[in-house]
């Protein structure tokens, strides 16, 4: 199991991977929500552990943009006591929310139960525009046109829709669907791409893949 830390606090984040790793988890730290979302972005987490006062992004605005694209269980950290704060994490997302100080027996019981839940379910129909994708059924339309993609192309268009409005670097997309180190004197990703246009985007009026230069791709509606 894989938990990522969000505490700006260097000895408590210290104390809670070291700690948390003898209980038999990999843990990831980041010391501010920026350095908290692109970690978030760039891999996958069974559960986050997170502080509300943190610099460059706050905890309330890295649980809403968690929340806009995954289900992964967020446990709320923080000295914050008010009743105020408890329901506001709540309502915003969290799925528990522990004030410090705190005892670490307590607060591993509320990490065992939150993993205990399982996997959240995944998202099985994707929306942008008049692009569809069915996971279960594997269909894909756009306009309501049946559209028939290779293995490859399914895989690259799921996740271009889950991660829709994030560009994603050329690395991270053959890591996803090729499960390969990208090399940058390979082109691999780049054809896909233009294959995966020239079904989806070319015969339509409004663009989604987008090309962003230097980086990667970015699938969304832009005016």
């Amino acid at each position: 199991m894989r938990i990522l830390v969000v505490e700006d606090q260097t000895k408590t984040a210290d104390y809670l991977q070291k700690a948390l790793t003898e209980s038999g988890y990999a843990v990831d730290v980041a010391l501010d929500g920026l350095d908290g979302q692109h970690l978030v972005q760039e891999s996958e987490y069974d559960l986050v552990i997170l502080d509300v006062m943190l610099p460059g992004l706050d905890g309330w605005q890295l649980l809403q943009i968690i929340r806009r694209k995954w289900q992964t269980p967020v446990l709320f950290l923080t000295a914050r006591d008010a009743v105020e704060d408890r329901v506001k994490g709540l309502e915003l997302g969290a799925d528990d929310y522990l004030v410090k100080p705190f005892s670490y027996a307590e607060l591993l019981a509320r990490v065992r139960t939150l993993l205990r839940r399982g996997p959240p379910r995944e998202v099985e129909h994707f929306l942008v525009a008049d692009l569809s994708l069915e996971l279960t059924t594997r269909k894909v339309t756009r306009g309501g046109q049946r559209l028939t993609l290779t293995n490859k192309e399914f895989a690259l268009l799921h996740l271009l829709l889950h991660r829709e409005g994030e560009v994603l670097s050329r690395a991270l997309i053959a890591s996803h669907v090729w499960q390969m180190n990208f090399e940058s004197d390979t082109n691999v990703v780049d054809v896909a791409i233009r294959r995966l246009r020239a079904k989806v985007d070319d015969p339509y009026p409004i663009k989604l893949i987008h090309t962003v230069r230097g980086i990667g791709y970015v699938l969304e509606v832009q005016s």
